[in-house]
């Protein structure tokens, strides 16, 4: 989908139409979680401090999240892909694989596939949709880029090995910026770069992802879309009005973060064994500590005191918290019958 979150309010809301839109925090602490392409063309993007924004583009007007209503909208969407293919592979509220080999309408070609599913969203939800086609999920991935907004493009296998060779290597889907620094400062910036890389090399310095960039940088990539993608971990997280650095005051943050996570376990009979603890600094340095048990965390209470146990053990802080997290892995996702899209992670921060 193109500019999901603020497509939505923009079609909700004529007023906001056309003019630059960012969902989420407007507060001095607050962070964008989505742009509209006029807020774009200002270099606004997601995950920007409100601040940042506001500088950036003064007329930036903001919007809060409702995340009902983008899962409603969501929901139409992949009953549109369900028209087409079972196998759906949804990445988040505003993304998804579908393998369309087989598709339940016969349709010989993908492009037609993706140009009819464009159509009917457009009918149905009156928002737009970018479409990427080719032979694996990495190259349809890197095509769906290509063409937004509303449009769709195709990497040919005849293509690929060139396309893929010409990308900046942060360009690809699943590098980010610190892998980006990194390969750089290996002599590694483009795709072709990446290629000319042994498989030895890649895990020497990557691990096991060393693995996977090897063959993307060929273009290859044999994941099949998996239609039960199974979650693997919830958490909760919030960005605070100001610095804290008391270990009782931010014991006391701790609080409505645990029982959001301790809430949706109580809804979907999800269990799991492990808790990870997320800090970021006042200086956006970020960190995480975990602790894992053979027995599933059975309770509120269990979560609250290895939460708390993990935060005490960063005291004395080198510097004030302006963000605290905490999630749930290791999960008995066996038992979730209702969960397994790929939501993003709850939030209270926005």
């Amino acid at each position: 989908m193109d500019a999901f979150y603020a497509s939505v309010e923009q079609r909700d809301n004529p007023e906001l139409r056309g003019r630059p839109l960012a969902v989420g925090g407007s507060r001095e602490r607050g962070v964008v979680a989505a742009a509209s392409y006029e807020a774009r063309r200002f270099g606004v993007h997601s995950a920007m401090p409100s601040v940042t924004a506001k500088r950036q583009c003064p007329d930036l007007i903001f919007v809060k999240p409702r995340f009902d209503v983008y899962k409603e909208v969501s929901l139409q969407i992949r009953a549109i892909f369900a028209e087409y293919t079972p196998l759906i592979e949804p990445l988040s509220l505003d993304e998804a694989y579908l393998d369309v080999t087989e598709n339940l309408k016969g349709i010989e070609y993908a492009t037609q596939v993706a140009k009819e599913i464009r159509s009917r969203i457009w009918q149905e939800t009156h928002l737009t949709a970018s479409a990427g086609i080719s032979v694996n999920k990495f190259l349809s991935k890197m095509a769906s880029d290509q063409k937004k907004p509303n449009g769709q493009f195709v990497i040919t296998p005849e293509m690929a090995p060139v396309f893929v060779e010409g990308l900046r290597v942060g360009k690809f889907h699943g590098i980010g910026t610190k892998t980006e620094e990194k390969m750089n400062r290996l002599g590694i910036f483009t795709g072709l770069d990446l290629k000319e890389r042994s498989i030895k090399f890649l895990q020497y310095h990557f691990g096991k992802a060393g693995t996977h960039y090897y063959w993307i940088s060929r273009g290859v990539d044999e994941r099949p879309v998996q239609p039960d993608r199974i979650r693997k971990s919830i958490g909760a997280e919030n960005t605070f009005s100001r610095d804290l650095s008391g270990l009782e005051e931010i014991k006391l943050a701790l609080v409505p973060i645990v029982e959001k996570v301790w809430s949706y376990c109580e809804r979907t009979g999800i269990r799991g064994r492990t808790i990870t603890l997320k800090v970021k600094y006042q200086d956006f340095q970020q960190i995480t500590r975990s602790r894992s048990f053979q027995e599933d965390i059975v309770d509120r209470c269990g979560i609250a005191r290895i939460g708390e146990d993990l935060l005490e053990g960063l005291f004395p802080l080198p510097k004030a918290v302006r963000l605290i997290g905490v999630s749930l892995s290791g999960l008995n996702t066996e038992t979730d019958d209702t969960n397994k899209d790929g939501d993003p992670q709850l939030s209270l921060g926005l």
